[in-house]
């Protein structure tokens, strides 16, 4: 049995023991489909050798909804597509365009069906444009699916294929160790032909979890992978992929079966695409994030899972690091990232479609900060949505606010300091290693929707505002606006970033021990001996440098530096302004 073959019998085996053979024939008759269509070079998917990097510096991605910016009756998503390539061109590389399926709730995470574009955004067409000028990142939302999906007719009708695609769950079971990110029941009462059934629904009742436990949901989603790669789709994103089995007596979170399910579909994107690239989108804490990158096989074996893992915890130790005026717990942090091999890395961001999630802070900041941070972010115009715990409490979940608005002033209130205080955010993010992801919301400086989340109902909707292009136009292009401001600054930072190889997700993160108002991030050395030192001034005093540390002092000692941005050498004497961004570089 060839390689490929024999690592897919052993996870088809974990999962369905005897059957595993059966499902495998079925698997590779979608595998061997695929490989027989046209060249991937013609549908935008970059095939490379499996041992080439699948990234670089130049990796700079946007995440967006496809409806984020309309204008009169075009296609939202060709609006999108003119937007980027407009005002960003060449300066991103990936859009992540959030789920562009029919849908009926949670603004596209609950999927009718899976094979179709919304016909309010567009159609397949524009998706595949979109690919051709951009890597694409598609979702997978393989947890669940909507009330109104097929599927789920076929189960009230007690038809298949649908009839056994959920979860039934006789309501008197005890569900009370499943660990929740949301509050609402877990069981949904259903009327069937067969009478009420209770199904298993983990983010609300009209999103119903499917059951791998069945073979034939798994192959349903594989061949919903590989359609998406034939669409041009080069990043696949897991959505919720943490409580994707379930094992009644258990936390039903990160069983492994889950990781085994995410194993397998990394094999299968690298034989069939390689240069394609699998990344779990897990909010939960850090340790418990990290294991989707399948580093406990090190060293004998290459990591397994996935590609990339969301960097959750980096946007709440911002907003805790920049309020409060210090780096204590971010350097903390930063220093105990394991070195990941070369084919693993980060996505680094600050905002999301989605609240910026507390749960990550768990183990790293004590909750009596946590709560203080919360209470700031309600001040500022946020919210904080709620999860249930097993023991039937409630804790904090996620903060619901703008980025922008989040850096609207320190633990002191609000401040002339906003602008600043929020490049600073974005140019910390953008230094460290990964890749980093901007929210079209972080780009341009986006305010609090609260008239969206009155519309909606939705805490969530607070950052989620539909822009009209010839507003957002206008702003942008108003020298006096903060949008024109951040937009801009944000430009020119990508514009350094994407031309300094000192940025490759590969190349080595150091971060200097330091005085808490000070971060220090060295990265490198390269092959060549170039490396880049990063400073930032975390308060809204001057900073001298002289006051830095030990280690800063002696990085800045041992070479000559310059400004990323200018040829000459760059003078370490004096102090850096508030919130003050440095990107330096030396050659020996």
């Amino acid at each position: 049995m060839p390689p490929f073959e024999q690592t897919v019998h052993g996870y088809l085996s974990h999962l369905y023991g005897p059957r595993a053979c059966e499902v495998q024939r079925r698997l590779n008759q979608h595998i061997t489909h695929f490989l027989s269509l046209a060249p991937f070079s013609s549908t935008g998917i970059n095939i490379q050798p499996k041992d080439a990097p699948s990234w670089s510096e130049k990796d700079q991605w946007v995440i967006s909804y496809g409806d984020s910016i309309i204008e009169d009756d075009l296609p939202p998503l060709a609006v999108l597509s003119d937007f980027l390539q407009a005002r960003l061109g060449e300066r991103i590389s990936g859009v992540h365009v959030l789920p562009f399926f029919p849908w009926s709730s949670d603004d596209g995470f609950s999927v009718i069906h899976y094979r179709e574009v919304n016909t309010d955004l567009g159609d397949w067409s524009h998706i595949r444009e979109l690919a051709s000028h951009y890597d694409l990142m598609a979702d997978l939302v393989l947890n669940h699916v909507s009330r109104e999906s097929l599927w789920c007719v076929d189960y009230l009708s007690g038809s298949l294929p649908g009839r056994d695609y959920f979860i039934d769950v006789d309501p008197s079971t005890d569900v009370s160790q499943v660990v929740r990110p949301r509050s609402s029941p877990l069981l949904v009462p259903i009327s069937t032909r067969r009478g009420t059934r209770y199904l298993w629904a983990t983010f609300s009742e009209d999103q119903l979890d499917l059951n791998f436990e069945n073979p034939d949901v798994l192959l349903e989603f594989v061949g919903i992978l590989l359609f998406y790669l034939e669409q041009g789709t080069r990043i696949v994103r897991l959505d919720a992929v943490a409580f994707l089995w379930k094992r009644l007596g258990t936390s039903c979170i990160h069983l492994p079966e889950t990781h085994t399910v995410v194993r397998l579909l990394r094999a299968i994107v690298d034989h069939v695409a390689p240069g394609t690239l699998l990344i779990t989108e897990t909010n939960v804490p850090h340790q418990e994030n990290i294991s989707y990158f399948g580093l406990e096989r090190l060293p004998k074996g290459e990591p397994d899972e996935a590609h990339m893992v969301y960097q959750f915890a980096l946007p709440p130790l911002l907003l805790h690091t920049l309020t409060r005026g210090e780096t204590n717990t971010l350097q903390t942090w930063l220093t105990s990232l394991p070195i990941l091999p070369d084919h693993c890395t980060y996505l680094n961001f600050t905002a999301s479609h989605d609240g910026i999630g507390v749960r990550p802070l768990e183990g790293l900041l004590p909750d009596h900060e946590r709560d203080a941070l919360l209470e700031l972010m309600h001040r500022f115009g946020g919210f904080v949505s709620m999860r249930s715990n097993p023991d039937s409490s409630d804790t904090p979940y996620e903060i619901n606010i703008t980025w922008f608005e989040a850096m609207r002033g320190t633990r002191r209130g609000p401040d002339p300091w906003q602008i600043a205080r929020f490049i600073c955010s974005q140019a910390i993010m953008l230094s460290l290693q990964g890749i980093p992801a901007l929210y079209i919301h972080t780009l341009t400086g986006t305010l609090n929707d609260v008239e969206g989340v009155e519309r909606s109902g939705r805490l969530r909707s607070i950052n989620r505002r539909r822009w009209q292009r010839s507003e957002l136009d206008l702003l942008l292009d108003s020298p006096s606006t903060p949008t024109h401001d951040v937009f801009h600054a944000l430009s020119r930072l990508l514009d350094q970033r994407r031309h300094e190889p000192c940025f490759h997700p590969n190349a080595a993160q150091r971060t200097l021990a330091s005085a808490p108002e000070l971060l220090a991030v060295e990265r490198g050395p390269l092959a060549d001996g170039r490396r880049l030192l990063a400073l930032y001034n975390v308060t809204d005093t001057p900073f001298a440098l002289e006051n830095g540390g030990e280690a800063v002092i002696q990085s800045l000692g041992r070479h000559t530096w310059q400004a990323l941005d200018s040829d000459n050498s760059w003078n370490v004497e004096g102090a850096l302004s508030p919130y003050a961004v440095r990107w330096l570089i030396a050659y020996n």
